[in-house]
């Protein structure tokens, strides 16, 4: 059984496709065009508007450090970062986080491709990372043993780099893995407008989902909140909503993707001595202020970048859509026909809240926030929380205007054809997909319009 690009057999990619064509044959007799990304500049990147002076200057020094490049001890000159590896799946938060701007997902170009060698790491690029591929991370679903796994196995380590000296650890089997239909692939997720999401009461969510029971319940929907297992607190970050909170996603994130042991993830995940370089936590608060920060944050410069992550992303602005068109105004009532709206909430309100800029707010992300099963076309075999292996969260839609690769995956770039992958069987979304299926050829053509103008 060959495996393709994207780490699962070609004929289970093929089952969700025959499938999806299935439900209407219409589909290639009227194929539609994804207008593609929107033109013009990024309409996403900056901060929430209504920051004060303070707030203003810690998001300046938080957006830094989210720029700035790791290296294993911070003594390469431009990589000036501490703590990278020992295993790691790049050596910077904004490379990956890249589309449109920083914060957002996956850029044209794979990023990982040029940082699997660099300064003499001796990495081979595992086959579902390309140059012009979307930026990976791999999850092996079960353990060797058969038992589940679902944790992520970074793609490089830094053995050969000229910062880590004697270190010789090896990458892991992808190849085997993949052959064993036994990885599951996740590409980055869009940040902007986190800090809301953050701020949006769990009754909120809760009794958004509940205006939605009796549309839901007509087709077929039925989903459930990932909560924490400590407080019970409904979970929304991630592609599982697997995190609570954004100082969680962020340290999380930083060991994870970078390796960097931190106030939330103190210890390493690969403990081999000859490969570890650093003190831990390699993140830390500053208890001393070292530099001249009249110009900047004094408490950005005392925070760790773990929270300065966290407080990037909590004061990003959500993306801005385009402005309506007669196409895109069709398009958005055509959303509603169909049932896009049942799980693709539109709007939600943030709660009081000590930042102005997030108190009591209405914005529109278009998701519930919450789980739901994709069927077997799209499952990944992955548990995490109360996720099942078939489940996910609604991927919010703002900022879908200039995305470049859709799904969890990022297994396409065409529009059209990740609304098809909702199809198949097990999917709470087979009944939206057969009504959007039902669409004459320029009703689909308008949603498409509509969806690529958020």
């Amino acid at each position: 059984m060959t495996p393709s690009k994207h780490g699962r057999p070609r004929n289970r990619l093929l089952s969700w496709l025959v499938i999806a064509g299935t439900l209407s044959a219409a589909t290639t007799a009227f194929a539609q065009t994804d207008p593609g990304p929107r033109g013009g500049g990024p309409g996403a990147g900056g901060a929430l508007a209504g920051l004060n002076f303070d707030e203003m200057q810690f998001f300046r020094a938080s957006r830094d450090a989210f720029n700035e490049v790791v290296s294993v001890s911070g003594t390469i000159a431009g990589e000036a970062g501490i703590g990278l590896g020992p295993r790691f799946n790049h050596n910077s938060c904004a490379a990956c986080h890249a589309q449109p701007a920083v914060g957002g997902s996956s850029p044209a170009v794979n990023p990982q491709v040029a940082v699997a060698t660099l300064r003499g790491a001796a990495n081979t690029l595992p086959s579902f990372i390309t140059p012009q591929g979307p930026a990976r991370v791999a999850r092996f679903v079960r353990n060797a043993d058969g038992t589940p796994d679902g944790s992520v196995h970074d793609l490089f380590v830094i053995t050969g780099r000229s910062d880590a000296p004697g270190c010789t650890l090896a990458q892991p089997d992808f190849a085997g893995e993949l052959a064993r239909n036994n990885v599951a692939l996740r590409i980055p997720t869009p940040l902007f407008g986190l800090g809301l999401i953050e701020a949006v009461p769990d009754a909120n969510l809760v009794a958004a989902v509940a205006a939605m029971s009796s549309l839901r319940a007509s087709l077929g929907i039925t989903g459930q909140f990932n909560r924490s297992a400590n407080d019970n607190g409904i979970s929304r970050f991630g592609w599982k909503a697997q995190d609570k909170s954004l100082v969680i996603f962020s340290g999380e994130a930083y060991l994870v993707e970078q390796g960097v042991t931190n106030e939330v993830f103190p210890n390493e995940r690969d403990t081999d001595p000859g490969c570890v370089f650093n003190a831990g936590p390699e993140d830390a608060t500053r208890l001393a202020l070292t530099r001249d920060v009249s110009r900047g944050s004094a408490a950005a410069e005392l925070s760790s970048d773990t929270v300065k992550f966290a407080m990037f992303m909590r004061l990003l602005a959500p993306p801005a859509p385009a402005q309506p068109t007669q196409g895109s105004r069709n398009g958005r009532q055509v959303f509603d026909t169909v049932g896009c709206q049942a799980c693709h909430i539109p709007a939600q309100v943030t709660g009081p809240s000590r930042f102005a800029a997030l108190d009591k707010v209405s914005f529109q992300p278009f998701s519930d926030f919450a789980l739901h099963d994709m069927g077997s076309g799209l499952g990944d075999g992955v548990v995490q929380g109360k996720a099942t292996g078939s489940q996910f969260r609604t991927a919010p839609l703002w900022g879908l205007g200039q995305r470049l690769f859709f799904l969890h995956d990022g297994r396409t770039t065409d529009l059209a054809a990740a609304i098809q992958a909702h199809a198949s069987p097990g999917s709470e979304a087979n009944q939206v997909i057969a009504n959007y299926n039902s669409l004459a050829p320029q009703q689909k053509q308008d949603l498409l319009v509509f969806l690529r103008s958020l």
